[in-house]
């Protein structure tokens, strides 16, 4: 996964793009499986309190879109965030979330699924939480690229700051980053293009295809792109022929302001 998040890099020719500087290196800070030890010591050291926890998932999304798409788009979203901040690193994604009660009788209907259900999944924020704390990160900011993320993200970080009352260390659930970020791209696309939600969809249609579009093109398969995945049991609503990189942009920016919206407000400052 992290090779072939690499690749994304390179996955400019179909979108409006940033100038490259813009764009975050995933091979290079602030992501810290890209970074030594002593890397990751000096920035601390030198200001970099600030830690970003992403979470994506591993899920089907259509015949036309790869499992790990919520791993490329938050992965690189968190990238940006930190870029923003210019105080923050960001921690490698968590690949596996809730999706789903692996018991259910039609859950092998789509093969590669995996599920991590709470409370396991926080048990494991937790742990990632914790392990940053002990290196000296004061705010640690979660953000999830899935509905069924956020609540275990608010679950972990109210537990924790009332654990750690008074120690300077605090944990942010940033939800707006999903929550207002996915209604924000529907209002646009309604206002700029007149479609409507069930034409946009909720899965796999067209925001979710434009977002990896934007970020990783390689992970469309351009000729299996069909309204509704093309039938009733595809596990696509809305319809991705429609997705453009240019709107995937728009999507990823809309998320990352929601998320940084949401950090200031809570941090005390102005959103």
């Amino acid at each position: 996964m992290r090779r072939l998040l690499f690749s994304a890099i390179a996955t400019l020719g179909m979108t409006t793009a940033l100038q490259a500087q813009d764009r975050p290196n995933l091979l290079a800070a602030p992501y810290l499986e890209a970074m030594t030890w002593t890397e990751i010591r000096d920035a601390i050291q030198g200001g970099k309190r600030v830690a970003i926890v992403p979470t994506g998932g591993t899920e089907q999304n259509g015949p036309h879109m790869v499992m790990g798409k919520h791993n490329y788009i938050v992965t690189f979203a968190a990238g940006q965030i930190a870029q923003q901040l210019g105080n923050a690193l960001v921690a490698p994604t968590v690949q596996y979330v809730p999706e789903g009660d692996y018991n259910r009788p039609n859950f092998g209907d789509k093969p590669g699924v995996i599920s991590l259900p709470s409370p396991s999944y926080d048990r494991l924020l937790d742990a990632a939480v914790r392990s940053l704390r002990v290196h000296g990160f004061t705010d640690i900011l979660l953000i999830g690229d899935s509905g069924g993320n956020q609540a275990g993200l608010t679950a972990v970080a109210n537990a924790l700051n009332a654990e750690w009352a008074g120690t300077g260390v605090r944990v942010y659930a940033l939800v707006d980053y999903y929550q207002k970020g996915r209604i924000q791209i529907r209002d646009y696309l309604k206002a700029t293009y007149g479609w409507d939600e069930q034409m946009v969809g909720s899965h796999a249609g067209t925001s979710d295809t434009s977002q990896l579009l934007y970020v990783f093109a390689d992970g469309i398969r351009l000729d299996k792109r069909m309204p509704n995945g093309g039938s009733p049991d595809a596990g696509v609503t809305g319809d991705p022929t429609k997705a453009t990189a240019a709107i995937g942009k728009i999507a990823i920016d809309q998320k990352v302001n929601a998320a940084l919206a949401q950090y200031r407000t809570l941090k005390g400052g102005t959103p």
